[in-house]
C-alpha cells in the first residue's frame, strides 16, 4: 500500500472512532444505551464509566457478545435517582 493510501485509510479510521454529540431527547426514547450515550445523559466520562464496571460498582450493565456493553434507560435512571441527596428536617437524605 502507498503512502497516500495509507492517509486515506488511516484519515477514516480516525473519522469512524470520532464520537458525535448525542441527542438526549432521542436517547431517552430508547430501552438500552451504550456507553456513550449513558456518559451523555448521565455527564460522567466514559472512562469513569468502564472504571466503575472494572471495580463492579455504579450502574448495572449488560454485555451483548465480547465487546458490547449496554445499559438499560430505567436502570441509569434509577441510578441517577438513588444520587440524588434532598435536605429534610432530620438531615441530609
Amino acid at each position: 500500500m502507498n503512502q497516500e493510501k495509507k492517509a486515506i485509510v488511516a484519515a477514516a479510521v480516525r473519522k469512524s472512532r470520532q464520537r458525535q454529540p448525542v441527542n438526549v431527547s432521542e436517547v431517552v426514547k430508547k430501552p438500552f444505551l451504550t456507553e456513550y450515550e449513558t456518559a451523555a445523559l448521565t455527564s460522567r466520562a466514559v472512562n469513569t464509566l468502564k472504571n466503575e464496571r472494572h471495580l463492579r460498582r455504579g450502574i448495572p450493565y449488560h454485555v451483548i457478545g465480547q465487546r458490547s456493553i449496554r445499559y438499560k434507560l430505567d436502570d441509569v435512571l434509577a441510578y441517577m435517582e438513588k444520587q440524588r441527596i434532598s435536605f429534610d428536617e432530620e438531615g441530609v437524605r
